[in-house]
């Protein structure tokens, strides 16, 4: 299996969900291509992978999630 990312997508620290997470699928993805939703830590590390289709999320170069 390869660890080659699906596919990237660059998130701004706005794009983020309450404690610095994102859900996948996305609502940019297919429908037909649909998986159960799970949300994914990006805060903590600066990028998180959907251990579903592969999908990695990471934060914009310059961006920071900052504490509420």
């Amino acid at each position: 299996m390869s660890n080659e990312p699906k596919a990237v997508v660059e998130l701004a620290a706005a794009d983020l969900e309450g404690p610095g997470v994102t859900f996948c699928p996305n609502p940019r993805m297919p429908l037909w291509s649909g998986h159960p939703r799970v949300f994914i830590d990006v805060a903590t590390t600066g990028e998180g992978r959907c251990a579903y289709c592969g999908t990695v999320y990471r934060l914009k170069a310059g961006e920071h999630v900052h504490a509420h």
